[in-house]
């Protein structure tokens, strides 16, 4: 109801942006840096942060950019099973048929990234979303799957995306091995309470508003709800967006937002 109240041409805090209408936070700018240089080496590496912290629309960022005749980015984000599970994932991502035994699985994928990287010249990219499920054996063939020629030739590029918790699983000595390997760690955290008001103007210009309608306590109190983690501050702008048109208000006020931090916790 919200959109007619203050003019909107649509959800200014709706999940679903396209990469290239991203506000460029810190955050963003860095962990986007890193991933080039991942891909410049051809290793391992990893992004962590809380829940709405970003991640996805890291890796998401990261993959729209990628030359589709250059690269071969498999995403998969099923982590709960075990290897056989996860190799299926994979394979299915490839294109591949369904092996029916491990070592069958783990022999056809590699044949793959080989052929992909050597006849059709495309750098295979393999993104696993919510690492921080995976069992422990499935990080270890993880591990195992990047392995060429006794580590001197990386063919394939492999990024582990997952919680907080991720890092300290890592840093356990049962994968030690792996995290040696490791040439690229991120950690995500929110927006600085610098650049809140910034990233409030660029999503209300993208749906047509160029007014400012958050109020500075309002921006305080959204920051101090939020703190500028993205999932839970777009929940919270648009409950407070709500709040403030049910009030027929012209500007979203620190009340609004307080409102809008009763509903999203109910």
């Amino acid at each position: 109801m919200y959109r007619k109240h203050f003019a909107l041409t649509g959800f200014p805090f709706d999940l679903s942006l396209a990469p290239e209408a991203l506000f460029a936070t810190h955050a963003l700018a860095e962990a986007t840096a890193r991933l080039k240089h991942l891909l410049a080496l051809r290793g391992i590496g990893l992004i962590t942060g809380e829940a709405g912290s970003g991640k996805t629309t890291v890796c998401r960022k990261f993959a729209a950019e990628l030359h589709p005749g250059l690269h071969r980015v498999c995403y998969v984000s099923l982590s709960t099973g075990n290897v056989m599970d996860m190799y299926k994932s994979i394979g299915w991502e490839l294109g591949l048929p369904t092996e029916r035994n491990r070592a069958s699985a783990f022999r056809v994928i590699r044949a793959e990234v080989t052929r992909l990287a050597q006849e059709a010249k495309q750098q295979p990219v393999l993104i696993i979303d919510e690492a921080h499920h995976l069992r422990h054996e499935v990080l270890e063939d993880l591990r195992l799957l990047t392995n060429y020629q006794m580590d001197a030739d990386n063919r394939l590029c492999l990024l582990l995306v997952g919680l907080t918790e991720l890092r300290r699983r890592l840093a356990m000595a049962v994968h030690e091995s792996l995290a040696q390997r490791l040439v690229v760690r991120s950690h995500l955290s929110g927006l600085s309470p610098e650049e809140l008001p910034q990233y409030l103007t660029h999503r209300l210009r993208l749906v047509g508003c160029e007014l400012p309608l958050f109020e500075p306590p309002a921006i305080e109190a959204l920051y101090q709800c939020s703190r500028g983690v993205p999932r839970r501050l777009n929940r919270l702008a648009h409950y407070a967006l709500t709040s403030a048109a049910l009030d027929k208000a012209r500007t979203v006020t620190a009340e609004h937002v307080q409102s809008a931090r009763e509903e999203f916790a109910a």
